[in-house]
């Protein structure tokens, strides 16, 4: 056994794509699911039509199993492994590789699970004994290649529902707008408006399925969000009840999105990322109207390879320039695009290294510092000088989210990452101008209580840093997290059960993504269950570090990620 997951390897999942435990819990649910916790429709590229190529060397497929497979493989799989099955953060799962393991072992693996992070499918009721052996065969098939999605199928895809000049002119509700959250609502394809005050739900809105984060405009009026079935929804958070005001499908899968934020640029444009086609899409920040279109395909920076599908990870908007900072997965490059005049594109491209992911800012808002997750390493991007500053060794597979930042006592300046693949935090040092000595250079490394961390946060009002472990296998520390003192990081963490907390019920429930609130004086969890059992948000007292108040709601459905409209607006993690 040792042998066989050596050699496949395959990795950990990330979070809006794929947590298993996450869908129905029904031991066979063959049957046609329940409409209401599909939404969000599911991957658009399970419906498109492919070509179904045929490998005599493969096992025998029907082609309704062959469609079966591939709306499997593209809801819970592409995020990890590829559309075209190339790896990035999952290992390649190439054909012939797949038919030298052959079917029966292939099945150990979708049904168990791998220690380098692969949920366990089988184990968990995600898939059943069909499916997992219908999964076991596709795998073994080509990958089939889904169509292209070019600015025709784009403007299609496009509604101005409400126009500019018909929405408000101030805010016409009485929320508190930067205490409000966004929260998906991953399987239901929606996300959840929470006052952070009251604790109460304001609106739940339809968005495409599976949000993977929720960006704010620089203005703070507007809420971006973006699903993995590449449909965007502009909201208007100053209508007397906040709804979709625009929308648009850039692509068939696709993760990040983002404004414009410098000076005289503030919410003119948009960015979004696409997975499926690999491209990047400009947009009118006001009205999500298409204006250009740029593929990201081309060669590695270190092998010089072509590669077919390099996907755009994550977006950033620069403040210091009119610049987006996008991040090529496969390709390794994090490319600056100076917005300042779309006809005449002027791309600064930074080789930094493969399989880049997520990330953030430094204190100063000067250097991006991104994880490179299979390659170990965290590359920071000097975005005034426009070139790499470093690259960081780090822990096993880094996924920070956003990470941490505050001012350690000894190292100045720090920004944070926990780790999907080791129990552990590196802690970077970000100050080259007073702290050189201690600048990108991990200074400290603070053990949490499990691998699979997925997200780490504190604030500036906030003395402690808080760490989850959603993707640990063992359950009592994926229902835990880890609060770290920043006045003291010699002393071990604190660990609490926020699941047993809760006293929400039973289910495989996992606690994840740890967000404040305006204040800096709250800590907000999500308990995520399956769909057919209780969910919750959980707020903590990040003073006390004691339980303040678990929202239980019905429309609470498999939350993930919260987004507090002033931390996201400002940067603030």
């Amino acid at each position: 056994m040792k042998k066989l997951v050596s050699g496949l390897m395959i990795a950990a999942l990330p979070l809006a794509v794929s947590m298993a435990w996450a869908a129905d819990a029904s031991k066979d649910h063959m049957g046609a699911p329940d409409a209401r916790y599909l939404a969000g429709g599911g991957s658009s590229l399970a419906k498109l039509d492919m070509y179904q190529s045929s490998d005599p060397a493969a096992p025998a497929m029907t082609k309704a199993e062959f469609d079966q497979g591939r709306q499997i493989y593209f809801d819970r799989c592409a995020g990890c492994h590829g559309v075209l099955r190339k790896g990035a953060t999952g290992k390649a799962l190439l054909p012939g590789d797949m038919q030298k393991l052959g079917t029966e072992s292939l099945k150990i693996f979708v049904g168990y699970g791998t220690p380098g992070g692969m949920p366990n499918f089988g184990t968990s009721n995600e898939l059943s004994d069909k499916e997992i052996d219908l999964m076991a065969r596709y795998i073994q098939h080509p990958a089939p290649t889904p169509p292209e999605w070019g600015m025709k199928e784009m403007a299609a895809s496009w509604k101005l529902l409400i126009p500019v000049d018909q929405r408000p002119t101030k805010q016409m509700n009485k929320l508190d707008l930067p205490n409000l959250f966004s929260v998906t609502l991953r399987d239901t394809g929606e996300i959840a408006l929470i006052d952070g005050n009251s604790k109460k739900i304001v609106q739940v809105i339809k968005t495409g399925f599976a949000v993977h984060i929720s960006r704010m405009s620089s203005s703070g009026r507007y809420l971006y969000t973006t699903g993995r079935d590449g449909l965007i929804n502009l909201i208007d958070l100053w209508m007397e009840t906040p709804q979709t005001v625009a929308s648009i499908r850039t692509g068939s899968d696709a993760r990040s999105i983002d404004t414009s934020k410098f000076k005289g640029y503030e919410d003119k444009l948009a960015i979004a990322g696409s997975y499926w086609p690999p491209a990047y899409v400009l947009m009118d920040g006001p009205t999500l109207k298409p204006l250009k279109i740029m593929s990201t395909r081309g060669y590695t920076y270190d092998e010089m390879e072509y590669h077919p599908e390099p996907r755009v990870a994550s977006i950033v908007s620069s403040l210091i320039k009119p610049e987006f900072v996008v991040n090529v997965k496969e390709t390794g490059k994090v490319l600056l695009v100076d917005y300042s005049d779309i006809k005449n594109l002027k791309t600064t491209e930074i080789e930094a290294e493969r399989f880049l992911h997520d990330g953030g800012w430094d204190l100063s808002k000067r250097y991006f510092l991104v994880a490179a997750n299979m390659r170990n390493t965290v590359s920071v991007v000097d975005t005034k000088a426009g070139k790499l500053a470093a690259n960081v060794k780090v822990g096993v597979k880094p996924h920070p989210g956003r990470g941490a930042n505050w001012v350690d006592k000894k190292y100045g300046p720090v920004w944070a990452t926990g780790h999907l693949g080791d129990d552990t935090v590196a802690v970077i040092g970000t100050d080259p101008a007073k702290h050189k000595q201690h600048a990108w250079k991990v200074v400290r490394t603070l053990k949490n209580h499990g691998n699979g961390s997925l997200f780490i946060k504190t604030h500036p009002k906030s003395k402690n840093l808080w760490v989850d472990a959603a993707l640990s296998p063992n359950s009592e520390e994926n229902q835990s997290i880890s609060i770290f003192d920043l006045n003291n990081l010699e002393k071990p963490a604190q660990v609490l059960n926020i699941a047993k907390l809760a006293e929400i019920g039973d289910g495989p429930m996992r606690i994840t993504h740890p967000e404040y609130n305006r204040a800096g004086d709250e800590v907000w969890f999500s308990l995520w269950n399956p769909k057919n059992k209780q969910s919750a948000i959980v707020v903590m007292n990040d003073k006390t570090r004691k339980l303040k108040a678990v929202i239980k709601d019905p429309r609470l459905i498999t939350p993930t990620g919260k987004f507090n409209v002033y931390n996201t607006q400002h940067d603030v993690y």
